[in-house]
């Protein structure tokens, strides 16, 4: 595991996403710009503590790393155990995906003509550094997997709500969905910033 060497980072990302989100800006150059500052983020990967990159051999891991007094967005790690994914789902609120650690596969589906889904694409693979958006504009459902059959992988995740606490759905290929909503693998809310906690201060 990597130590959380530069909280700072999380906090500069913060930071500059709340700002980003205040100015108001058109959806497509909100996920322009707060994409770039993701990808700064996961482009270092000495920030994350590792409580929150502790992967469950039975399913993958939603730890919530920051949640919005707004709720106007919310920052989660996703860590995969080898070889797990996600059922066919969607968010229904704006959301960017940047890899931190190991690679995964997200696979996007579309409506059929007769309702069902089907596959739209190839799978895009994410690795180290890279960034991917979703939003119900843009293309909002898919299929989530580690690309790694031996090895944990790690994503961050950006969403425009608390996602833990929105009302969604998982697909069955035939189009018909179950409601869900997922909350988070910790129950509480960190504060992993907190300066207290820090030998020195924050650069």
């Amino acid at each position: 595991m990597t130590q959380a060497r530069h909280p700072e980072r999380l906090r500069a990302f913060i930071g500059a996403l709340a700002e980003l989100i205040d100015a108001n800006p058109r959806e497509g150059d909100l996920l322009h710009r707060g994409g770039k500052l993701l990808a700064q983020l996961v482009s270092h990967d000495d920030w994350l503590p590792d409580e929150f990159a502790q992967p469950n051999p039975e399913r993958y891991q939603q730890f919530l790393l920051h949640a919005d007094s707004r709720q106007r967005f919310s920052l989660v790690s996703f860590v995969w155990g080898p070889g797990q994914s996600t059922p066919i789902h969607d968010h229904r609120v704006w959301g960017l995906i940047g890899m931190l650690r190991g690679s995964e596969f997200s696979q996007g589906f579309a409506r059929a003509p007769d309702g069902s889904l089907v596959a739209e694409g190839k799978p895009i693979q994410l690795l180290p550094g890279q960034v991917e958006a979703v939003s119900p504009k843009i293309g909002d459902i898919h299929q989530v997997s580690n690309a790694h059959s031996d090895q944990v992988s790690i994503s961050i995740h950006v969403y425009g709500a608390n996602i833990g606490a929105v009302r969604r759905a998982v697909y069955q290929p035939d189009g018909s969905e179950k409601q869900f909503i997922s909350g988070y693998s910790n129950a509480y809310l960190p504060n992993i910033w907190d300066l207290s906690k820090e030998k020195s201060p924050a650069l």
